[in-house]
């Protein structure tokens, strides 16, 4: 069936790799930390931020502390933003998917990172977004595909959901989108034309 739009998830199909690893090995090389013990400490709170109780000052708070380190929360601040690493090739699709196809973004995300993605590439191509730390409430909840839904104004099985993570890839075929589990640019090109979604120009960036 040719979607009438596409949801797509930002970590890990908008970035190479995910953003959690790069903060995570970017902190450890800073501070010349274990990459194991530095993941645990970051893993034990940073729902705080997905669900936007903490902000990422009161973060780095934490972060610092637990890890016995000391910084300046700017310091930390600029390693944040330095760990996106975008994948150019999915922003030449973006730009690519014909205007009459509704396009919405459904992101587990952070403050200060999700005012940094409005700001930046392509985001004017989104019709709805979803920002799990504005919502207070994250993938694979329910609610944030319905909301999602909502803001795009299409039932779920009119919709392409595109994600890396198998958890919401499973909440989404539960309520009866069309999905996608993102691995590269090119499957998911080839996805679209499949499913009769023909973009203009084929990007040939990974």
């Amino acid at each position: 069936m040719k979607p009438s739009g596409i949801l797509f998830d930002w970590g890990g199909v908008f970035t190479v790799g995910t953003f959690d690893g790069r903060v995570v090995r970017n902190t450890a090389r800073r501070f010349g930390l274990d990459e194991e013990r530095v993941a645990r400490v970051y893993f034990a709170e940073v729902r705080r931020l997905e669900l936007g109780e903490w902000g990422l000052a009161r973060f780095w708070t934490y972060f610092a502390e637990a890890l016995g380190v000391e910084a300046p929360y700017s310091e930390f601040e600029a390693l944040f933003l330095a760990s996106v690493a975008p994948r150019r090739g999915m922003y030449e699709v973006l730009a690519a998917i014909p205007a009459e196809v509704v396009v919405g973004l459904l992101s587990n995300n952070y403050p200060v990172i999700s005012d940094f993605l409005r700001a930046g590439e392509g985001f004017d191509r989104f019709d709805a977004v979803f920002f799990s730390n504005e919502e207070g409430l994250k993938k694979p909840d329910t609610r944030a595909f319905e909301v999602a839904l909502e803001r795009m104004g299409l039932p779920a099985d009119e919709v392409l959901f595109v994600d890396d993570h198998p958890d919401n890839i499973a909440a989404a075929e539960d309520l009866g989108f069309m999905t996608h589990r993102f691995e590269a640019t090119e499957p998911f090109v080839r996805e679209l034309e499949r499913r009769g979604l023909r973009l203009p120009a084929a990007p040939n960036r990974p």
